[in-house]
């Protein structure tokens, strides 16, 4: 997989690709990452890469003229690119959407500075636009960094044990199952008695039981974004119950 980054801050990323699952990644030879200085498709000699918002307002906004240039550049060295547009206006970054995008050949990101991005860029060139949150952050390097760290461990190969990445939170639309290690007990505290018990049935109906009720607790929202979400979880619960 490759992964392109569109942005005035090359250097934002050197420390950070260097460590974890995108270090691994690139190790393995299972992910490339390529770092496009806007400001070298600037015309002028001061690397001009941004501009007054006509109809005027605070802020300045990022030109399309050297954005489209950066994005074409990626896609002459690589393969045709999923080109996307980092901004708070895009669709909420969420798990299904990291799985997805792990898919790609290749990925194109685009990170947004200052006031914001030229229309053109969104209407004519970015396939998608993602947002992280709704929280505003003072660029798109932030939000692409969360997004490739999110996207590499998905990749097949990255991850030592696949299955680890398999049972993690938000993987079924659930959060995480309680996690204990040694000591059994510890100031009182002990491991539930399921986990020490050898029963792999009743280890794997505790753990479900579990996320559904951390997410019921922690996540409400995850349990009613899909109107009959609730059900289904139910319904699952059920029918684990019953084998």
């Amino acid at each position: 997989m490759r992964i392109s980054i569109v942005t005035i801050f090359p250097r934002l990323f050197s420390g950070a690709f260097n460590f974890g699952m995108i270090d691994q990644a690139g190790k393995k030879g299972l992910m490339e990452t390529h770092l496009l200085d806007l400001r070298d498709f600037a015309e002028d000699q001061r690397g001009t890469v941004d501009d007054r918002p006509y109809g005027g307002g605070d802020g300045m906004v990022l030109k399309p003229d050297v954005i489209f240039e950066a994005v074409e550049k990626c896609q002459q060295d690589g393969p045709d690119g999923h080109v996307v547009l980092l901004s708070p206006q895009g669709r909420r970054f969420d798990q299904n959407k990291a799985k997805e995008l792990s898919l790609r050949t290749h990925l194109i990101l685009i990170c947004g500075r200052y006031e914001g991005v030229d229309q053109r860029v969104s209407d004519h060139l970015a396939d998608e636009e993602i947002s992280v949150g709704d929280f505003v952050l003072s660029g798109g390097e932030f939000a692409a960094l969360l997004m490739v760290d999110a996207v590499s461990r998905l990749i097949p190969g990255v991850v030592g044990k696949g299955g680890s990445v398999l049972q993690e939170s938000f993987m079924e639309g659930l959060l995480d199952y309680p996690h204990y290690t040694r000591p059994a007990e510890f100031r009182g505290w002990k491991v539930p008695d399921v986990l020490l018990s050898g029963d792999h049935a009743g280890i794997e109906q505790w753990r479900h039981q579990e996320a559904l009720g951390q997410t019921r607790s922690r996540r409400p929202d995850l349990l009613s974004e899909d109107k009959n979400s609730g059900n289904q979880l139910d319904n699952k619960e059920h029918i684990r119950g019953e084998k």
